[in-house]
């Protein structure tokens, strides 16, 4: 039994318990956030969500729901990341995202127990870890918009009861939105530095960087590239006969098509106006291949006119090697290409692609060419 004397002692006791309990839970709050705040990159932000933040609190399973309409998220859920594992817990669908509003009525966090989520919500975003455990559900809030849901699961079924304060939670998810609005800024910042809006394909800018660096890694390791360079034919009378709109049109459907037909680790771009250059990483014959399949799907797009008729379409390919082999007593088999700078020897290939293009051209379009010099 307590004497009431005693009573001040405990009650003063109870409080600094909590006020340290707080300070703990505000400290590792704020260790997440910095670790947010931080995130330079996609990748590193979902380090913090799914990797960090469970590890500090101990949570069952974190999920992340993003709602990809807004154009912001959806390229960043298109940038690459280097750890796609972790995107296995990223959720874009409308109907789990239209649930989850529901359940977030008025932008309020809900809490409760998982069992009395309906089955395809729970199974979604909490998983069966959490299946008899506590969770709740955040909105990422930014000024104007809801950009997502951040999920939190505890296999511990009090953890997160629906009488408890959320203010600490609701500081960090302002605080992860804003950080993942940041991140999101930054990936288009760097896309639409490098890539063309039009064909969604890397630019110019990129194309030549990526070449010089191919360059260089070529002459180092003896190594096969090849570069095409690709024009669209009679794109001045699809402009001048459909107009631009329908000539837009054309160009994306081609560079689609030129995305689909090289493989990870080529580079292709849109180089400006109707042409396009891919760099492949391969033997002279393998990118004679590429270039014809290429030449084939362009000719078999489907694009119609405001009447619905049929556009024709076709391209024409130049192909120029390039390789250095392994040195053979002091020489090697191309030694122009390897004493020549970077940047010379980068010229050269372009310039090369770019004449059989031409030659391409005068031999009557819709086809690939290789300059006699190298057949």
């Amino acid at each position: 039994m307590t004497h009431p004397g005693n009573q001040p002692v405990a009650d003063l006791a109870a409080l600094i318990e909590t006020v340290q309990r707080n300070e703990r839970a505000l400290k590792s709050f704020q260790d997440v956030e910095l670790r947010l705040i931080a995130a330079h990159d996609w990748s590193a932000f979902l380090e913090g969500v799914f990797v960090y933040l469970p590890e500090v609190f101990g949570l069952a399973s974190v999920s992340v729901w993003l709602d990809r309409r807004t154009p912001l998220l959806r390229d960043l859920l298109e940038a690459e990341c280097a750890r796609a594992d972790l995107e296995a817990h990223l959720k874009t669908g409308m109907q789990g995202g239209l649930a989850l509003s529901h359940l977030c009525a008025d932008n309020l966090p809900w809490l409760g127990r998982v069992s009395e989520l309906e089955p395809a919500v729970s199974e979604t975003f909490f998983g069966a870890q959490a299946a008899a455990g506590s969770a709740i559900v955040l909105p990422l809030l930014t000024r104007t918009q809801v950009l997502g849901y951040l999920c939190l699961a505890s296999d511990d079924p009090a953890r997160f009861d629906a009488t408890m304060a959320t203010d600490l939670l609701m500081r960090f998810t302002r605080v992860a939105a804003a950080s993942l609005d940041n991140v999101a800024h930054r990936e288009h910042l760097r896309r639409t530095g490098v890539t063309d809006p039009l064909t969604g394909l890397s630019n110019r800018r990129y194309f030549d960087e990526r070449l010089h660096h191919e360059i260089r890694r070529a002459s180092s390791h003896a190594a096969p590239m090849s570069c095409l360079f690709i024009d669209i034919d009679h794109f001045k009378l699809i402009n001048d006969t459909h107009g631009h709109a329908l000539g837009d049109l054309a160009l994306g459907a081609i560079g689609t098509c030129l995305k689909q037909h090289v493989r990870v680790g080529d580079t292709v771009s849109r180089y400006g106006g109707e042409e396009f250059v891919a760099l492949l990483l391969c033997e002279l014959p393998d990118a004679l291949a590429v270039a014809e399949r290429i030449r084939r799907a362009v000719e078999a797009i489907e694009l119609l006119d405001d009447e619905g008729e049929r556009i024709a379409l076709s391209v024409s390919i130049g192909v120029a090697p390039y390789r250095v082999s392994a040195p053979t007593h002091g020489q090697t088999d191309a030694p122009e290409a390897a004493e020549a700078s970077p940047e010379a020897a980068a010229r050269s290939l372009l310039d090369e692609a770019d004449q059989a293009m031409y030659q391409a051209k005068h031999q009557g379009r819709n086809r690939v060419s290789l300059l006699a010099a190298r057949q």
